[in-house]
């Protein structure tokens, strides 16, 4: 019986990929390192929001999970860093709290804010008012940013000109360049960055 439920394990984690939650429920672990390539090729969308409101409040405030939220949370566009068709306002499923919840890291960020490292790897309670850079897939119903097991999908921000927040539009714009570079002929790459240094001067 231990052997038959060791091999259910071992199935169990090969198919997850990703993460696999720890023995205590209040933890988190990825099978493999969480890369930055991975959170922009994941990304459809990416947007700068405010949480502004509950749009279904939790059925019983007193029951909170770490995973998928019976309730779900209006958050207004106020930049629409990268991808297209992006709506003004934007409904995931969260808490809304009183309380910051800034990462500590230094940026790029490579470790999801705190409330995001127990349980399922995601953090899903918002300040009311804060300011979040939400990385977003489509889903049928909408966007979730659960896209990156222990990643910085949506990270809290301290203002418009957050050093997160520059570092992914400056990062953005780098993956720009490359994706131009590698799509232009050999002369046309000369001539585009010959235009560009002139352009600098």
């Amino acid at each position: 019986m231990k052997r038959a439920s060791s091999v259910v394990m071992s199935l169990s984690i090969l198919g997850c990929g990703l993460f696999v939650p720890a023995t205590n429920s209040w933890a988190c672990q990825r099978v493999q390192p969480f890369t930055l390539n991975e959170l922009f090729d994941n990304a459809e969308v990416i947007v700068r929001v405010t949480a502004v409101k509950y749009v279904k409040p939790p059925d019983d405030p007193k029951i909170i999970t770490t995973d998928r939220t019976d309730s779900t949370i209006e958050f207004k566009v106020e930049e629409k860093v990268s991808g297209g068709d992006v709506p003004d306002t934007i409904v995931l499923n969260g808490y809304l709290s009183d309380k910051d919840d800034f990462n500590e890291m230094p940026v790029p960020y490579m470790f999801v804010r705190r409330l995001g490292r127990r349980g399922s790897c995601f953090a899903n309670t918002y300040k009311e008012g804060g300011q979040f850079l939400l990385v977003l897939k489509k889903t049928k119903d909408g966007f979730t940013s659960n896209i990156s097991a222990l990643g910085p999908t949506n990270e809290q921000l301290h203002s418009d000109n957050d050093e997160w927040l520059i570092w992914v539009r400056n990062h953005l714009k780098s993956l720009e360049v490359k994706d131009k570079e590698s799509a232009l002929p050999r002369g046309d790459l000369l001539r585009w960055l010959n235009s560009v240094l002139a352009a600098a001067i």
